[in-house]
C-alpha cells in the first residue's frame, strides 16, 4: 500500500493593513483640519517672481536699507523718523504709486520691517521688496 504524505499549507504572515491605513487617514485628515485654522499674520507684500526675466520698469519710490541699517530715498539719507513725511509728500494722494525697498541682505529683518511698516502708514498701496535673479 502505498502512503502519500499530505503536505501541509503553509501560513503566510500578513501585516494587519487596516489598521496601518486608518492612521494614515486620520493623520491626513488631523492636517487637514490645523492647517486652515493657522493664519499668518504680517505685511502683505507682493513679491517679484524671481524666475521671470523681465525688468520691472515702472519705479516710482525706491527706498534704500544698508547694511549699517541707514535709509536712503534715492541717493539723499534720511532719518527713520522723517522718512514717514517724505513718503507721504512723493505719493501726494496717488493710490497707484510703487514703493521698492531695496535691503542689504545681511541687514536685520526688524529695520527693513519698520521702513516697509512707515511707507503702508503714509499710504503706499503697492508695496515691493527688490531681490536678485537667483539661478
Amino acid at each position: 500500500m502505498l502512503v502519500f504524505r499530505r503536505t501541509k499549507k503553509r501560513y503566510q504572515i500578513q501585516a494587519p493593513l487596516t489598521s496601518l491605513i486608518d492612521i494614515v487617514f486620520l493623520l491626513l485628515i488631523y492636517f487637514l483640519l490645523t492647517t486652515n485654522f493657522i493664519v499668518e499674520e504680517g505685511i502683505n507684500v507682493k513679491l517679484p517672481d524671481a524666475k521671470a526675466s523681465a525688468p520691472q520698469v515702472e519705479r516710482d519710490i525706491i527706498i534704500y536699507v544698508d547694511k549699517a541699517g541707514r535709509t536712503f530715498v534715492g541717493d539723499e539719507p534720511i532719518p527713520v523718523n522723517q522718512l514717514y513725511s517724505r513718503i507721504k509728500e512723493m505719493i501726494n494722494g496717488s493710490t497707484d504709486r510703487l514703493v521698492v525697498v531695496k535691503a542689504d541682505k545681511t541687514v536685520v529683518l526688524n529695520n527693513v520691517v519698520k521702513v516697509m511698516d512707515t511707507a503702508k502708514a503714509a499710504g503706499a498701496s503697492r508695496l515691493c521688496l527688490a531681490t536678485e535673479k537667483g539661478l
